[in-house]
C-alpha cells in the first residue's frame, strides 16, 4: 500500500500548535512500545550424541533498552521422576544486541551416564538494571518478570510407543476430495494465524529487519503478505495488526484523524476479501491484535469488522470505531461475546497478563465463549529466516494449561508472529484447521472450525494429530457414562517416527495443575464423576512436537 500525502494548507502557527500538542500528548501517554520487553528463549536439542551429551543455548534480548541490564538465569535438568538432577546458572550483561549463552551437558548425572528416558530442561531468566556509576543497582526482578521456558529431551535408547495406524487427512483445496477410507470426514488446512504487515509494526525488508518497524513504516502490506504465504504453500495467513497503531504511532498522536485510522482498517478488510475472491483455495484473514504486552496481554480477534481502541486525539476523538478500555479484558470479552467474535491468547504468560478480577488469566464466562485458541509455541517474531529453520522459539504450554484449568475452552495453536517479510517461512510450524470434507475453505468455515476448537498445533507441517474420545473428535464437549477410550491419531507424510506420546488430564475451573494421564496413544479409563479435559502431546524422533485440541468430558455417575 503506497503512502498518501496531502497539503493541508494550515497556517504556520496552527501547524506549530499541533506539533506542540502532539509532543505534549506523547509525553502524557508515554508507554513501553510493544515487543520491547525483556525476552529469553531456550534451545534444547531433543537428541544428543552417543552418550546423551548436547549443548543448550539460551538467548537473551531486551530491544530498545535504555540502560545496561544484568540478566540472571537458571537452568535445570529434570529427570523422568521429576527430580532436578543437574543445575547451572549465572549472570549475563546485556546492553543492546541479543546475547547467547551456551551450556554444555556431558550426558552424566554425578559420575555416571544418565539413565535412558525422557528428561525436561527448564530455564528461568529475569533482568534488572545494571548498576550505573555512582548509583545503586535496582533490586531483583519481581516474580512477574521471570521468563520460564522448558523442553523435553530424549536420553539413551527409548522404546518407541505404539501408535495406531492412521491415514492422513486430505490437504487439497479441492472441496470434492473425499477423506481416506477408514479415516475421519475432514480435510486439513495449514495456516499461520499470527503475523503483522505495514498496517502496524510489520512488513520489514528482510535485509534490514531486526525488530518491530515503526508503525506503518514497513515495506510490505497485507496483500504482499498473502501473496508470499500462498507461494510458500500455506493455506491460511492471518495478518493481525496491532489495534493501537492505526494512528501511525506507538504512543498517541494528538493530530491523528479518526477517519484515516478507520479507513486504513477498512482497506485491510477489503484487501483480504479481494485476495480471497481472486485466489480460491487460499484464505486471507485480516484481523486485530488487541492490547499491549506490559500490564496487558496480546490477543488476536479474527473476525471483527470494527476497529477497536482506547486512544484519543487532542480533540478527544476516538481513534477507532468502537471504544474498548485498555487492558480491561472482562469488558472486551463481554463485547466479543455479544458480537460473536473469536479470539486467541497470543504468547501468553502465566502471570501479569489477561487479568480478570485481579487474577492473571482469570476466568470469565464471556471470555470462555469468545476465546478459542491459545498459542502453545511461537517462533522468534523478528526472524528473517526463509528456510523454515529458525531455532529461536518460545513454549507457552504452562500458560495455556493455566487457562484450561481456569475453565477456558481453548485449543492449541502454533504461529510465527512474523514482523519481517517472511510470512510463514521462518519455521515449519503450523496450525492445522479441520473443515468437514466437501466444505470449501472460506471465512465462515474457518470461524466455525475455531469455534468448534477443531484444530491442532504442529511444529512439523508434514504431520497431523487428531484426538478422539469414544468416537468424539477433539474440541467437542460431551456427557459420558462408563469407560472413556482416548485415541491419538498421528500421521506424517515423510514417515517420521514417534518418540513420545503423553496424554494429559485436567479439571476445568479447578485452577490446579494439569497432570500426565498416560504415555500411551490409546488409553481407556473411567473418569470420576464431574468435569474433565484431556489432550495429547506427541514428540517425533526429530524433536518436533504436536498438540491435539482437548476434549471436554462431563462424566455422569454410574447408573444404579
Amino acid at each position: 500500500m503506497g503512502k498518501m500525502h496531502r497539503n493541508t494548507g494550515r497556517p504556520l502557527l496552527a501547524t506549530l500548535l499541533t506539533l506542540l500538542l502532539a509532543v505534549t500528548a506523547g509525553l502524557a501517554s508515554a508507554s513501553v512500545p510493544d515487543h520491547s520487553e525483556f525476552d529469553a528463549t531456550l534451545a534444547a536439542p531433543y537428541q544428543g550424541d552417543a552418550n546423551g551429551a548436547r549443548s543448550f543455548t539460551l538467548v537473551f534480548d531486551y530491544p530498545l533498552v535504555a540502560a545496561p541490564q544484568s540478566v540472571t538465569w537458571r537452568l535445570e535438568l529434570i529427570a523422568p521422576d521429576e527430580r532436578v538432577v543437574r543445575q547451572w546458572g549465572g549472570t549475563q550483561a546485556l546492553v543492546r544486541d541479543p546475547v547467547s549463552v551456551g551450556v554444555r551437558w556431558d550426558g552424566r548425572i554425578a559420575a555416571a551416564l544418565a539413565p535412558a528416558g525422557i528428561y525436561r530442561v527448564r530455564m528461568q531468566a529475569w533482568s534488572r538494571d545494571a548498576a550505573a556509576p555512582g548509583a545503586a543497582a535496582s533490586g531483583p526482578a519481581a516474580p512477574d518478570d521471570v521468563i520460564e521456558q522448558q523442553w523435553d529431551i530424549a536420553v539413551g535408547r527409548i522404546a518407541a510407543p505404539v501408535v495406531p495406524a492412521f491415514r492422513a487427512l486430505p490437504r487439497s483445496g479441492d472441496a470434492s476430495v473425499a477423506p481416506a477410507p477408514g479415516s475421519l470426514p475432514y480435510s486439513v488446512y495449514l495456516g499461520n494465524l499470527h503475523s503483522q504487515s505495514s498496517h502496524s509494526d510489520g512488513g520489514g525488508e528482510l535485509a534490514s529487519c531486526s525488530g518491530s518497524q515503526n508503525p506503518q513504516s514497513g515495506a510490505y502490506g497485507p496483500t504482499d503478505a498473502y501473496t508470499f504465504a500462498q507461494k510458500r504453500g500455506l493455506d491460511i495467513l492471518v495478518t493481525s495488526e496491532h489495534n493501537h497503531m492505526y494512528d501511525g504511532s506507538d504512543g498517541t498522536r494528538a493530530d491523528a484523524e479518526p477517519a484515516a485510522a478507520s479507513a486504513l482498517f477498512r482497506w485491510g478488510l477489503n484487501a483480504a476479501s479481494d485476495y480471497n475472491a481472486a485466489h480460491p483455495g487460499f484464505l486471507a484473514v485480516y484481523a486485530l491484535e488487541w492490547g499491549v504486552i506490559a500490564n496487558g496481554g496480546h490477543m488476536n480477534i479474527f473476525n471483527s469488522t470494527e476497529l477497536l481502541g482506547w486512544e484519543r486525539n487532542a480533540s478527544g476523538q476516538l481513534l477507532a470505531d468502537t471504544f474498548t478500555p485498555k487492558s480491561d479484558y472482562a469488558a472486551l470479552y463481554a463485547l466479543m461475546r455479544q458480537r460473536g467474535w473469536v479470539g486467541q491468547f497470543n504468547h501468553p504468560a502465566r502471570s501479569g497478563q489477561f487479568v480478570v478480577g485481579g487474577v492473571p488469566l482469570g476466568y470469565s464466562a464471556d471470555g470462555d465463549q469468545a476465546m478459542a485458541l491459545c498459542e502453545v509455541v511461537n517462533t522468534h517474531a523478528f526472524s528473517t529466516n526463509i528456510s523454515e529453520t529458525e531455532a529461536r522459539r518460545s513454549n507457552f504450554e504452562l500458560a495455556c494449561n493455566k487457562a484450561l484449568e481456569a475453565g477456558y475452552h481453548v485449543a492449541f495453536s502454533t504461529n510465527q508472529d512474523n514482523h519481517c517479510a517472511n510470512w510463514g517461512a521462518s519455521s515449519a510450524n503450523r496450525t492445522g484447521v479441520l473443515l468437514p470434507a466437501g466444505r470449501p475453505l472460506g471465512n465462515a468455515g474457518f470461524i466455525d472450525a475455531l469455534k468448534a476448537r477443531r484444530v491442532f498445533a504442529t511444529m512439523d507441517k508434514g504431520s497431523q494429530l487428531v484426538l478422539t474420545a469414544n468416537g468424539h473428535i477433539m474440541g467437542e464437549r460431551f456427557v459420558n457414562r462408563g469407560p472413556l477410550a482416548l485415541v491419538a491419531h498421528f500421521a506424517n507424510v515423510a514417515g517420521k517416527a514417534v518418540s513420545q506420546v503423553t496424554m494429559f488430564e485436567g479439571v476445568p475451573g479447578r485452577n490446579g495443575s494439569v497432570s500426565v494421564l498416560s504415555t500411551s496413544a490409546q488409553t481407556t479409563i473411567t473418569p470420576a464423576p464431574g468435569e474433565h479435559f484431556y489432550y495429547v502431546r506427541l514428540t517425533q524422533e526429530d524433536g518436533n512436537m504436536l498438540w491435539s485440541a482437548p476434549v471436554w468430558v462431563t462424566q455422569s455417575s454410574p447408573a444404579k
